[in-house]
């Protein structure tokens, strides 16, 4: 199987499934004498585990990661970095009774079709089980920004369903078990959440993400432009379905003359470009959004077929998400500073510096 890296320069590459003994990636391309620890992937790791609330997943993981290899006394070392986070809460069982059917809106189907074979136990690789990894890559991504240049990247659920946040407030959003950007809608989500447990349903969410502190200079004009590499990367994780950049679709039913980031003296009058003009970083805010689709395991019966193309009934028991973006912002955030540090390291290399 192709396709488990990503980046040119800052190097990531995942493995395992879902309920396999493992899951872990390798990091490679990290400077040397970045000071790492487990410590500082736990935070992120511990965001995103399922089992945290009782509006996620009920699979109960420590998500505990380990380092490998690539540190030596507290700093990196230049070598690859290998992170392994085992699996301790798989349960093979809940998807005995479905193996030999797909599941609609899964890749049980297509993935049937490419390979003639697949884990079925939770969708095995296709699973977001194995995000775990990128927020772990992530958060050495993150560091390594932060420590470096200052860049911030920040993640948060602005939307979900027809509930949208009148305000982005980052002070909360760690706050409640939503990743939500505004309290005033906190009690709807709850009644909301709850109400798709009880009736075994789900529903789609929008996480935006911003990031501060961005040198101009980052990307390239042609087939590696920062905006396509971040659409690339935001698309890759699971149940994504639609990525914007700045102020994104809306450019349809906007004019030129108001859609256009004027320039002054004193900097950009607007950032409908959400910092990226060309292919390359402004040096404004970079503002990406993530549409996320409903979980499609749910326990409404569904019309589907079976491995011999015969027609049948599913019901997707076992532990899922109501809705899977509330677990997703650290992943969002993970991917989008993966992107920066492999350009920031690709400008290094092309103009001979770090910002």
């Amino acid at each position: 199987m192709a396709g488990n890296s990503i980046g040119q320069l800052f190097k990531v590459t995942t493995f395992g499934e879902s309920h396999g003994p493992a899951i872990g990636c390798i990091v490679d391309g990290c400077p040397p004498n970045l000071e790492l620890s487990t410590a500082d992937l736990q935070i992120d790791l511990d965001r995103r585990k399922p089992g945290r609330s009782h509006y996620t997943s009920t699979r109960r993981e420590t998500d505990q990661v380990k380092i490998l290899s690539g540190v030596f006394n507290g700093k990196t070392t230049g070598t690859p970095i290998a992170l392994e986070i085992p699996n301790l809460d798989a349960r093979e069982k809940d998807y005995t009774e479905i193996k030999d059917k797909f599941r609609p809106g899964h890749g049980d189907y297509s993935y049937q079709q490419k390979y003639s074979i697949r884990d079925y136990r939770g969708g095995g690789r296709a699973s977001a089980r194995e995000t775990a990894a990128r927020v772990a890559a992530g958060a050495i991504a993150k560091k390594f920004l932060q420590t470096n240049c200052n860049i911030n990247v920040h993640a948060y659920v602005c939307q979900i369903g027809s509930i949208t946040a009148d305000q982005i407030d980052l002070q909360v959003v760690r706050d409640n078990e939503f990743n939500f950007c505004d309290t005033q809608k906190i009690a709807q989500l709850e009644a909301l959440i709850t109400k798709l447990r009880r009736d075994g349903d789900s529903i789609g969410a929008l996480v935006e993400a911003r990031v501060t502190n961005v040198p101009a200079g980052l990307g390239e004009p042609v087939f590696d432009r920062l905006d396509a590499d971040l659409a690339h990367a935001i698309m890759s994780i699971n149940a994504v379905k639609g990525v914007e950049i700045g102020a994104g679709f809306a450019c349809v039913t906007t004019n030129g003359s108001n859609f256009r980031d004027e320039i002054l003296p004193q900097g950009f009058a607007s950032n409908h470009a959400g910092g990226i003009l060309a292919g390359i970083s402004t040096g404004q805010d970079i503002v990406l959004r993530a549409a996320f689709k409903p979980a499609a395991s749910i326990r409404i019966p569904a019309r589907t077929i079976d491995l011999n193309s015969q027609a049948t009934e599913i019901v997707t028991n076992g532990r899922h998400d109501p809705c899977v973006a509330i677990r997703a912002v650290p992943i969002v955030e993970a991917m989008t500073a993966i992107v920066l540090t492999d350009h920031l390291l690709r400008h290094r290399g092309q103009n001979g510096y770090i910002f």
